[in-house]
């Protein structure tokens, strides 16, 4: 039997063991607490730090390098000009007796336009054929002579000599009488030229004469009335009339305009690139043509390529001289790229791009520009199609620099107009 003293002491290890698992478990707590702590605090150092790096680095909106287009469309002045043009002079002296056609006629080739009367022309034919006439005669006469001594030069009737005269007399009248012709054909071949036919198809643009004016060969002195009934003001009458044409005719079925090209664009503006034509009097039509021909040559003082574009004309709405705007559609040997004009640095070294690479690092690039459409501009060299450039980099953007990507911008605007 155990006293009631001994119970204490028999409790007591227990109480003990209990509090050391309590001291145990509390001291464990505390230190999983603490260890919490400082874990949170230092996560909070780490994204404070992430957080300022971030905040330091500069925001940028990017934008991609767009392909240009595979044409590039060239806007030149031009004034129409008919395919066929022709000043119709006249070939002979003498006074109009009749004309046929005014301006704006629908004339055909060998259509008569004119006749002129040439009098003392007339005198001169008939002058020339008595002459041939008379040559003809003598000729034959000298022919019967020389046979005739032929004959009697066997019986010693007449001589050698006089035989040998009669002879060369008859050759020296062939020669008269072939003169004689060449003279005769000449005057008919002027008197031909008493009617004035159209040279091709086309349209009477000027009538400069009149009847009973006085015209001379090579050229026409009609002024006066003959300029009001053609339309144009009258260049004064009298000797120092300023000589023109009689007639002017032009084919217009098709229309020519001949373009000056800049030098860096000449390479392109080949035979049978696409042209179009715009008009100020035909809003929102274009009239396709294209380059038929080019001289093959730079012009030393303008440094420009003249190439002719032909233009189909069958209505007639394409009139000569009037102003017209040429858009050539130029291939591109070498597509461009396009960027926002936004984009490029001017720097103390040169013109710089900058560029982004996969992991958001600036390279500053020094690309060859090419034309400038104010807003966008074409980049011939230096770029790659589908690269980010950053579009209003900051002016203290250094090579290889971090930077924080906000915004793309919208690359439709950076394609070719």
């Amino acid at each position: 039997m155990h006293s009631t003293e001994d119970a204490p002491a028999l409790a007591t290890p227990q109480a003990r063991r209990r509090m050391v698992r309590l001291l145990v478990v509390l001291t464990v707590v505390a230190i999983l607490v603490a260890g919490s702590g400082m874990v949170l605090r230092l996560r909070a150092r780490a994204a404070l730090r992430t957080e300022t790096a971030q905040m330091a680095l500069p925001d940028v909106a990017v934008a991609m390098v767009q392909p240009g287009a595979p044409t590039q469309d060239l806007v030149l002045p031009g004034t129409i000009q008919a395919y066929l043009d022709a000043p119709i002079y006249a070939r002979t002296n003498g006074y109009v007796r009749t004309w046929y056609h005014d301006i704006g006629a629908h004339v055909r080739k060998g259509e008569l336009l004119a006749v002129i009367e040439t009098p003392e022309l007339d005198q001169q034919v008939q002058q020339a054929r008595a002459a041939m006439e008379t040559a003809q005669q003598n000729l034959k006469l000298a022919q019967i002579t020389a046979q005739r001594y032929q004959g009697l030069v066997a019986t010693d009737a007449v001589s050698k000599q006089s035989t040998d005269a009669a002879s060369y007399s008859a050759g020296a009248l062939q020669a008269a009488v072939a003169s004689a012709q060449a003279n005769l054909d000449q005057l008919l071949a002027l008197q031909s030229f008493e009617r004035v036919y159209a040279p091709f198809d086309g349209v009477v643009t000027a009538r400069n004469t009149d009847v009973g004016q006085l015209v001379d060969a090579g050229s026409n002195g009609g002024t006066g009335s003959a300029s009001a009934s053609s339309g144009t003001p009258a260049m004064g009458g009298g000797a120092n009339s300023v000589p023109r044409e009689l007639f002017h005719v032009s084919n217009t079925r098709t229309v020519r305009i001949f373009v000056n090209v800049p030098e860096q664009d000449a390479p392109s503006a080949r035979p049978g690139v696409r042209v179009g034509i715009t008009l100020a009097e035909y809003p929102g039509r274009v009239f396709a043509g294209k380059i038929v021909r080019s001289a093959e040559a730079i012009d030393l003082n303008t440094r420009t390529l003249m190439a002719e574009v032909d233009i189909p004309n069958p209505k007639g709405e394409l009139l000569p001289g009037a102003y017209a705007q040429v858009h050539l559609k130029l291939p591109l040997d070498h597509p461009s790229l396009i960027i926002p004009v936004s984009s490029l640095l001017f720097r103390a070294e040169g013109l710089r791009v900058a560029t982004l690479d996969a992991q958001d690092r600036a390279h500053l690039i020094a690309p060859m520009l090419g034309r400038d459409w104010g807003t966008r501009v074409e980049v011939v060299a230096g770029l790659q199609a589908g690269e980010r450039v950053i579009d209003s980099p900051p002016d203290s953007i250094a090579e290889g620099e971090p930077v924080r990507v906000v915004a793309v911008e919208n690359t439709a605007r950076s394609t070719q107009p």
